[in-house]
């Protein structure tokens, strides 16, 4: 920092108020497991999370101003309740995988939930900590904009000032978690699929899903991404099911009961999805391509960011005092350890073990570095884990092959490393984000990361719950669990499957060579974002069609604002509402959809309205979903001459 121009929190390092409290670190903690549940079910059924800096934001400071707490209680609480995000980020692109792998089968043991947990704290603590190392280079570069950070802080701001974006967030998720009750109730249907007969070929008609959640994810990312996303569905129903169906039962002597329906959906599982996963490799390598300039410097920088961070001058300022160097060391030191006995658990091999435990230990401080440096660039929501975790990955099983590994125990042991470097790399995003919010606001680091430390221990400890209810309860309501279509999980199916495929010699190779040629064809198109094309693909029909609806919903509004000729402020206000009810529905259906999902985990018999519902009231229910995303965001843009408000970016 230039010494002429002194940076000046909102509060002031010499303020002496209320911070690491005893209600702060509750809420927080309650926000974490909660938000973690949340997301978890959200990236398992629709392959993508949101960014929970801004929800905890507005839940803990709405819950805070009811106590009378300060606003360095509010970020505290922020803080903590957010890391829980990052946790489910990184044990749903992964735990998943050894169930579907065939390595955990049934998928809970107790010896299964412990080394779970193990994995997250390993990868959470060792993340904290690597942030606590780059945390002053990083936070106080001017040139790092860090966008959500700043929104999240602005909101903190705001609310000193008084404000209603809690009434929004809270008003929808009652909305999302009514409306999925009542699906779950069969007072609607929420999906309608028809087999139409074209000649001699079929072709499969799916409705968008009736779910909240999946509009307010399509409304968040707009109508240009909720249409790539839809556009894959599109290229794997409209084109590559129907036309491989056709040739494979053209000449087929097919019984009288024969099911179309099921022969289409069988069609899609065992051919088109890995051609979608050849398309997800290449797309998460020309994001990574794209990035590799910011992706070098970031690697650049961390070597010089260690040497600055070892040899600074203890600081008496408290707004620039973290974790002191010494505990991080001893930390690290300590994690290492307990990271190469989970190595050796899955390997069964001491050497492969202390091998993967040295070069992904450096390659976590890497990726760490690297995602807090790309968080800083372009926001946590939009931080590409699932491509560093690939990349993790690929390391991993090239040195599991080196060192003789083979078969069950070198799937393993190539997920179990990968698992750990995810959850380091996405905590480490989510902190730096958190951590940069809380020096704008005048926040204490080493508070701030030992809270975040207890909210990552106790998130590990619960983040495998709704995992097992969510799959399990798939399976007692007729589904597959992991892997099958109410839960895809695309990217822990993708690690499976690439774990398999190096080490034990079982991919399709033909298939996923086709879909990375396929990747390639749409980057010499100029496509957007080929690796969400892919998803949309690999995710069911119903998901993404739901998506682009919430996109479309999000585009009329723009439309709306446009005719009207709102101003900027206008359009912000707008713009934050519509956000706030997304993220709303999104949380309700979410953790209602947990609660059910518990009463299938426990065979609890439910009340259904009708044995078979109809769709009519499906209509109804997106018709009103359409008006509420529509009327309440226009109906709050406010007066042309009222001050702009933080702008929000999930």
């Amino acid at each position: 920092m230039s010494e002429q121009k002194r940076f000046v929190p909102f509060v002031s390092s010499e303020t002496n108020m209320a911070e690491f409290t005893i209600r702060a670190l509750l809420i927080g903690l309650v926000m974490s497991v909660v938000l973690g549940a949340a997301n978890a079910y959200l990236g398992l059924k629709a392959g993508m999370t949101i960014a929970a800096t801004y929800p905890a934001a507005v839940i803990g400071m709405a819950v805070l101003r009811l106590l009378k707490g300060s606003i360095l209680e509010e970020n505290f609480a922020r803080t903590v309740g957010s890391i829980g995000e990052s946790i489910a980020a990184g044990a749903i692109f992964t735990l998943p995988a050894f169930y579907i792998a065939g390595i955990w089968v049934p998928f809970y043991t107790t010896t299964n939930y412990f080394i779970s947990v193990a994995i997250m704290v390993s990868g959470g603590v060792l993340g904290i900590m690597f942030v606590a190392m780059l945390r002053r280079v990083l936070v106080e570069d001017a040139e790092l904009p860090f966008p959500e950070s700043v929104a999240a802080a602005e909101i903190h701001k705001a609310g000193q000032r008084g404000g209603s974006s809690s009434k929004f967030l809270f008003t929808a998720m009652g909305i999302g978690a009514l409306i999925k009750a009542l699906g779950v109730l069969k007072l609607y249907a929420t999906s309608f699929k028809h087999v139409f007969a074209i000649g001699q070929g079929k072709l499969l008609f799916i409705s968008p899903d009736v779910k909240p959640a999946y509009m307010g994810v399509g409304y968040i990312i707009g109508p240009k991404l909720a249409a790539l996303n839809f556009s894959g569905g599109l290229i794997a129903w409209g084109l590559l099911t129907p036309v491989i169906a056709y040739f494979k039962f053209q000449n087929a002597e097919l019984p009288v009961d024969f099911n179309w329906l099921d022969a289409l959906t069988q069609v899609w599982k065992d051919f088109v999805r890995p051609i979608a996963i050849g398309g997800m490799l290449v797309g998460a390598g020309f994001t990574l391509f794209r990035m590799r300039k910011s992706l070098g410097a970031g690697i650049s920088r961390s070597v010089k960011d260690v040497k600055k961070a070892a040899s600074g001058v203890q600081t008496t300022d408290r707004i620039e005092k973290d974790i002191n160097i010494k505990t991080v060391a001893l930390i690290i030191l300590a994690t290492t350890v307990g990271i190469f006995f989970i190595y050796n658990y899955f390997a069964q091999n001491v050497l492969a073990a202390l091998v993967a435990t040295v070069v992904l230990v450096i390659a976590g401080f890497f990726f760490s570095a690297v995602s807090g440096y790309l968080v800083g660039i372009i926001g946590s929501s939009n931080n590409p884990v699932s491509g560093l975790t690939i990349s993790t990955l690929v390391i991993a099983a090239v040195l599991m092959v080196a060192l003789g590994m083979k078969g069950t125990e070198g799937v393993a042991a190539v997920i179990g490393v990968a698992a750990v470097i995810c959850v380091a790399a996405a905590v480490a995003g989510e902190m730096f984000q958190d951590l940069k919010a809380g020096h704008l606001l005048g926040g204490t680091p080493w508070k701030m990361q030992t809270g975040n430390i207890i909210g990552a221990i106790v998130s590990s400890l619960v983040m495998f719950l709704p995992l097992l209810v969510l799959h399990e309860g798939d399976i007692k309501m007729g589904g597959t669990g992991f892997g099958g279509e109410n839960i895809p999980a695309p990217q822990a199916s993708l690690m499976a499957i690439l774990s398999k495929g190096i080490v034990a010699g079982e991919m399709q190779w033909i298939l996923i060579i086709v879909g990375m040629l396929m990747g390639f064809g749409f980057i010499l198109m100029n496509v957007k974002s080929p690796m969400l094309v892919s998803v949309g693909m690999y995710l069911p029909l119903g998901t993404t069609f739901a998506i682009f609806v919430g996109g479309l919903i999000k585009g009329l509004v723009d439309k709306i604002a446009e005719k009207r000729a709102f101003n900027d402020a206008q359009k912000a206000r707008v713009e934050n509402t519509g956000i706030l009810l997304a993220a709303g529905m999104i949380a309700g259906e979410a953790l209602i959809g947990l609660l059910f999902a518990g009463f299938a985990f426990y065979d609890f018999k439910l009340f259904a309205f009708f044995d078979s519902p109809g769709f009519i009231i499906s209509i109804l229910v997106f018709i009103f979903i359409g008006w509420y995303f529509t009327k309440i965001p226009i109906n709050n843009a406010g007066k042309p001459d009222e001050p702009a408000p933080p702008q929000v970016s999930m």
